[in-house]
């Protein structure tokens, strides 16, 4: 079994192989080969215990991440295991590969759900998350410019220039979220706020809003507005949603959305850009994160890892 540090996977993977995994991985999901369990959360005295599953029977693997949440930040590890010995193959530190894989699933859905390719979007956030997000969205669509919102000033500032330098895009920073969110065809939301971040009387018609930043019942990124205006709703996973997604919900329960409507990214994924083609009008994508879409980039690392010879090989396993 190989033990991986956090260098050692960052430097075995990148955004646009992280938006090919998970192409792959909906595909695999669709035709039914994946059993994906929603996460399930732990609480200790200052710290939660987050646990998630997966099993993909064309990887031949089973796998989970877990990773725990206290004042001092955030702790993460996915372990692989063989589907017909049930050993371990792998267990790897998990940051960065979390970070790419909830960008890459963004910009997966971008490339499907947005009308026409987006060549400009707009990003509430700059944090860890927004960073993965505008990468992956750059990497899955013609984007060439964005405007960008968050509250502090100069983190703004610093972003724009930092990953505008970085990705060749053209990054303003704006002084509001209505300003960052105005006639832009693509919205994204990677914020960590528990409160209404877009008003959906903001949004130009026939805009598509990516909202990641908030995986708990009690958290809310867009108003009830936004999901009143939507047209339809995709969701990575809506056995996730229902359990993860405030602002889905929240309208559920003043009636201004249905579970039934909600459809999965994977069906999406199945039909292709004609899927959007069908349904005009302001659509919003909800993802909370899926452990088949760590498991499916985990495997894309544990392949690397073993033809370039990098990770610290641990003693197997013995058996009962």
């Amino acid at each position: 079994m190989l033990f991986l540090r956090e260098h050692e996977v960052e430097e075995l993977i990148d955004i646009s192989t992280a938006v090919m995994a998970m192409q792959a991985a909906f595909v695999r999901a669709a035709a039914g080969l994946i059993d994906n369990v929603p996460r399930v959360r732990a609480s200790g005295d200052g710290v939660v215990l987050h646990s998630m599953s997966a099993a993909d029977r064309e990887l031949g693997l089973v796998g989970w991440k877990q990773y725990t949440t206290t004042r001092q930040g955030a702790v993460f590890h996915v372990t692989l295991y063989d589907q017909t010995t049930g050993q371990p193959v792998v267990v790897m530190e998990a940051n960065k590969l979390g970070q790419l894989r909830t960008g890459a699933v963004t910009g997966l859905a971008a490339s499907l759900l947005v009308a026409e390719a987006a060549t400009s979007m707009g990003l509430l956030g700059t944090g860890w998350q927004a960073e993965s997000q505008l990468a992956a969205v750059a990497a899955a669509c013609p984007l060439k410019q964005a405007r960008v919102y968050s509250r502090d000033p100069e983190r703004r500032e610093s972003f724009c220039q930092r990953m505008g330098a970085m990705l060749g895009l053209d990054l303003q920073p704006v002084d509001s979220a209505s300003q960052a969110v105005s006639d832009m065809p693509l919205v994204v939301t990677a914020t960590s706020s528990r409160t209404p971040v877009l008003a959906g009387d903001d949004l130009a018609t026939g805009a598509v809003v990516c909202a990641i930043g908030s995986n708990w019942l009690e958290k809310t990124e867009l108003d009830d507005r936004a999901l009143q205006r939507a047209g339809w709703v995709v969701c990575d996973s809506v056995d996730a949603c229902r359990v993860e997604a405030g602002e889905l919900e929240r309208a559920a329960e003043l009636g201004c959305f249905s579970w039934q409507q909600a459809v999965e990214l994977s069906d999406v994924v199945s039909v292709g850009p004609a899927w959007r083609q069908a349904r005009p009008g302001i659509g919003i994508f909800k993802s909370v994160g899926l452990a088949m879409e760590d498991i499916a980039l985990a495997a894309i690392v544990l392949e690397r890892a073993r033809d370039a010879g990098l990770g610290t090989v641990l003693a197997d396993t013995e058996g009962p």
